[in-house]
């Protein structure tokens, strides 16, 4: 099977059509569409639905999205471990984390990764939830990912990088004891993520421990409309220690809980070969 059609079958995925697939891969749209028509004839059946100009994944396209991806990525991890004799001057790593990890720890590892390897590339996606992290990494999408709860699904091996506190947040001019037991943060009302969400899930299992029913009184699925809530006066919420310790510059008032509440951080990846660069990623988050 011709890596080029692979490439470009996944250009029309991911741009959602011929001409922005040619945009892409910087070729003419003729060469998309006889690259993809050619693939369809090797495969003996048809991989996308036209719809006037655009373009919808048959059932048999949908089955070959996984696998193109993780061809290309073994050719790249192949060409990349080439490079890396050369010092891993060269390259791109995919990564991806909760939205709330990527100020602590992601950022700071980032950064050194990169003034150990200026020549290597990164590319953070944003994911919608934990659940969709984890199809990043086991699709090939992403190669790493940083989350919050450990990782149990077959194929993928996991890394311990620590734990964080989670601290409370009150809103500005708020009177509150060096440090808050749970029933007193129940007092307040909470500003919290969706259900389902991981920050979310620690709240309610913190609190069921406990055996309190807090009231939840703003639900924001912006996450990053939580922190402006709080500093608004709508209620109080839980942040790790690095995104409380922002907030308190803001103004916010900063309570460290007691008992101490902690959540765990988990550095995941296909469990097989890694690139050079996920390679050299992984023994600095582990170090």
């Amino acid at each position: 099977m011709d890596l080029r059609r692979l490439r470009l079958f996944l250009a029309v995925v991911d741009g959602g059509g011929m001409t922005r697939a040619a945009e892409l891969e910087h070729v003419s749209q003729p060469s998309v569409s006889q690259a993809i028509r050619e693939l369809e004839t090797e495969l003996g059946t048809a991989l996308f639905h036209r719809v006037g100009r655009r373009v919808v994944l048959t059932p048999a396209g949908e089955s070959l999205v996984e696998p193109a991806r993780q061809t290309l990525r073994d050719v790249e991890t192949g060409r990349a471990a080439v490079e890396a004799v050369a010092g891993l001057d060269a390259g791109r790593l995919d990564l991806v984390a909760l939205p709330t990890l990527a100020v602590d720890p992601l950022a700071p590892l980032v950064g050194a990764f990169r003034l150990a390897h200026p020549g290597v590339d990164l590319a953070l996606a944003d994911p919608a939830d934990a659940t969709e992290i984890i199809s990043l990494v086991a699709s090939g999408a992403c190669e790493l990912g940083i989350t919050a709860e450990a990782v149990t699904t077959a194929g993928l091996a996991s890394h311990s990088l620590g734990r964080q506190d989670l601290l409370a947040v009150l809103p500005p001019g708020t009177c509150a004891a060096r440090s808050l037991s749970l029933a007193s943060l129940a007092s307040f009302p909470l500003v919290t993520a969706p259900p389902g969400t991981t920050t979310r899930r620690q709240l309610e299992e913190a609190f069921a421990d406990a055996g309190i029913v807090p009231r939840v009184a703003v639900v924001a699925s912006q996450r990053e409309a939580i922190l402006p809530l709080v500093l608004a006066g709508a209620g109080a919420t839980l942040y790790p220690r690095p995104l409380a310790e922002q907030a308190a510059v803001l103004g916010a008032v900063v309570a460290p809980l007691r008992p101490r509440l902690t959540r765990p951080v988990w550095l995941f990846h296909r469990d097989g070969p890694l690139s050079p660069a996920a390679s050299a990623f992984v023994d600095l988050a582990i170090d």
